[in-house]
């Protein structure tokens, strides 16, 4: 392989580790907008918590595979909490007050991170058994990035099966469609909803663990892959799992080649092509118009 074409692999493996991340967030955005019609904007924020938590636990245990395990769980029973105690009383209000809601819950994410663990960055070293490189097709890569890539595709085939092949599933998907015709069904929606909170979050704190030895953690971590996430999910289609994974690898790719190459316009490359889609088709890629 010429060294042109082992760097465009390279890059492509780039984003397809990226698009994954950004998918694995995204997904848990949709899932809680489609269901809930909460648009969370301290979703990045429960994210970033999962890479302190990851920390913590590294700190403690010197096991990331533990922290794997712990850190999306806790961020998952925090959200729980949160969704238990503050948004369900801000349901009333209607979407302002849940919008100011979240971004204050963000705000204190914030400022207890700072609180807690400081504002300089704080290294993950990659697991022992993660390190190195591998040769693909004569091109050496990270090990690290291509077990982001096969954690995301493990979790992305486990959501699969929960959304079609579970009865949790399927009320998800029916009170995604009609909330009305499931609560006439005698189905407990407050406690679905908890739930559809929980795994969102648990999805945001996978990612907060996966992409912490990468970007290392830091408070800014939040607003740096945050909006990426919120942009795949609009593009996508609200409510599109499909469209998120698709619409994010897209992105991954604009983010790894724009670097590369046009490095001074790759930060409105993925708002661009948000623009376009939503020029043609308003709903999004894979949106379902009202």
């Amino acid at each position: 392989m010429d060294a042109t074409t082992a760097m465009y692999v390279s890059q492509a493996i780039h984003g397809i580790a990226y698009g994954m991340i950004l998918f694995l967030i995204a997904s848990g955005l949709n899932i809680i907008f489609g269901m809930m019609g909460v648009l969370n904007l301290a979703h990045a924020s429960f994210f970033m918590l999962s890479g302190y938590f990851c920390y913590q636990v590294l700190k403690l245990t010197g096991n990331f595979w533990l922290a794997l395990l712990i850190a999306p769980l806790v961020t998952a029973i925090f959200g729980i909490v949160v969704e238990r105690v503050f948004l369900r009383r801000m349901h009333a209000f209607g979407h302002l007050g849940e919008l100011m809601l979240t971004v204050g819950i963000s705000l204190v994410i914030l400022a207890g991170v700072k609180f807690f663990w400081g504002t300089e960055s704080l290294p993950i070293p990659v697991p022992e058994a993660l390190q190195g490189l591998i040769k693909i097709f004569g091109l050496e890569y990270p090990i690290y990035r291509l077990f982001v890539i096969g954690l995301s595709l493990v979790v992305l085939l486990l959501m699969v099966l929960v959304l079609y092949k579970t009865r949790l599933g399927m009320i998800v998907r029916a009170a995604v469609s009609d909330r009305d015709m499931v609560n006439a069904l005698g189905i407990n929606i407050p406690l679905v909803f908890m739930v559809v909170f929980g795994i969102g979050c648990w999805l945001a704190g996978i990612a907060g663990v996966a992409i912490a030895p990468i970007l290392t953690v830091f408070p800014g971590l939040a607003d740096q892959v945050g909006m990426d996430a919120f942009i795949v999910v609009v593009t996508g289609g609200i409510g599109s799992l499909g469209g998120a994974f698709i619409v994010a690898i897209i992105f991954g790719f604009l983010s790894s080649f724009g670097i590369q190459f046009v490095s001074q316009l790759a930060p409105v490359l993925m708002v661009g092509f948000m623009a376009l889609v939503l020029i043609i088709r308003p709903h999004g890629l894979f949106g379902v118009e009202e």
